[in-house]
């Protein structure tokens, strides 16, 4: 079997590289950082999102696996001390997987005729830094709202634990294959109106942003964050592909919200 490993830059994370690697090469497995058929990032949630940009051209044909090297994250379900676990999973491997939904997203721009097309694990965010974002709504094609405030966030079921729990989203189970739209401190007066609550947008549909006199915008893909100008419109929608995580030893996603966000389980002691 070819792995690839993909690891941070930190101490402990280096070290545990360095022993997965050695325990994988004793093994018999093949490291092939170009045609993998598993991907293992080695340091935090954020290492896996690397490893999926990384590998996100390939996504029919790589599984990944997660080992943290700081707490449990939503992405990594391995620790240093069971990576002996790990190798016998691999070794006994079915091809058994579980899959998550990504965020299809094209941007267009005014003085091209091919948009730029990404994939986001987790979210794709729009924002102002130095004055109000300007633009119209569209679910579908048809107008649904003109905001106005700092910015917009658009996540995937698993990315909205994230950034989109931060500004008041709902969390959502990865079954649901939905997009979810939140909004930045949107402004709301007698003047000027938007929703101003999370919308859950269901999977045959898709948002479409219009920039309204805005001329440039901070954009962001997962953690890569960019500038982007002379843009005509943004569309978003629960993308074809998918991620698969190789199923050895996956936390079910209820259990890594609990863990996450409320610690450790304790006893019902009313």
């Amino acid at each position: 079997m070819r792995v690839a490993i993909v690891s941070n830059s930190t101490g402990e994370s280096n070290k545990v590289y360095k022993k997965l690697r050695a325990m994988l090469k004793e093994n018999r497995f093949i490291i092939d950082q170009k045609n993998p058929a598993i991907v293992i990032s080695v340091g935090g949630d954020g290492t896996l999102l690397s490893a999926f940009h990384r590998y996100a051209h390939i996504l029919n044909q790589v599984r990944f696996i997660g080992v943290h090297t700081g707490h449990l994250g939503f992405y990594t379900d391995w620790r240093e001390y069971n990576i002996g676990e790990l190798i016998e999973s691999l070794k006994k491997d079915n091809g058994e997987f579980v899959q998550y939904p990504l965020l299809d997203v094209e941007i267009y721009f005014k003085n091209k005729t091919a948009p730029a097309h990404f994939l986001a694990l987790n979210e794709s965010t729009i924002k102002r830094v130095d004055g109000t974002l300007v633009c119209d709504v569209y679910i579908r094609d048809e107008q649904f709202e003109r905001f106005r405030g700092d910015g917009l966030c658009i996540s995937t079921p698993t990315g909205s634990t994230g950034y989109n729990k931060s500004i008041g989203g709902a969390v959502l189970h990865p079954r649901l294959e939905a997009l979810q739209l939140t909004e930045m401190a949107s402004l709301n007066n007698r003047v000027f109106r938007t929703l101003s609550s999370p919308m859950v947008i269901a999977p045959d549909e898709w948002i479409k942003i219009i920039p309204i006199e805005t001329t440039d915008f901070v954009f962001t893909i997962d953690q890569v964050v960019t500038t982007e100008s002379e843009v005509s419109e943004l569309r978003f929608k629960i993308a074809d592909e998918r991620i698969r995580f190789a199923r050895y030893q996956h936390t079910h996603f209820w259990n890594r919200v609990e863990d996450a966000f409320l610690g450790a389980r304790k006893r019902n002691d009313h």
